[in-house]
């Protein structure tokens, strides 16, 4: 009589490896102690995992020294900027942070730019206007 629920033992069947009796697979050579070294000698590391470099900006090369032309630019169009700071002449003239604090103390030397605020971080400049 057939079981109502289920399967029966009787249909299914078993794994080769259960018929044989074991399930281990068949063992190869050892390989002698002068046969590993060598294999050990010959093999050298695999290559290392290459780790991304990350997002790099690209180095811009800015100007650490006025030359004639970039001088009269300066002189034209610095005084008639409204916003005068040294990263404002950093991005539009090209130039060296240093250079662009030295080139705003000679302006204010010459009272072509008046002080708005003054901070170690952060100078601001505006064009010299007429007081009366």
């Amino acid at each position: 009589k057939r079981p109502r629920f289920g399967w029966s033992w009787k249909r299914r069947s078993l794994p080769e490896s259960w018929a044989t009796g074991s399930t281990m697979p068949p063992k190869t050579q050892q390989k002698s102690k002068e046969a590993k070294a060598a294999a050990a000698m010959a093999g050298g590391k695999g290559k290392k995992k290459k780790w991304s470099k990350g997002k790099n900006r690209e180095k811009v090369a800015n100007k650490i020294q006025f030359e004639e032309e970039l001088y009269t630019r300066f002189m034209a169009e610095v005084p008639k900027m409204k916003l005068i700071t040294p990263s404002a002449l950093v991005e539009r003239l090209k130039i060296n942070g240093s250079l662009a604090r030295a080139a705003i103390k000679e302006l204010e030397a010459d009272e072509k730019v008046r002080r708005v605020s003054y901070h170690h971080a952060q100078w601001v400049y505006t064009r010299a206007t007429k007081e009366e």
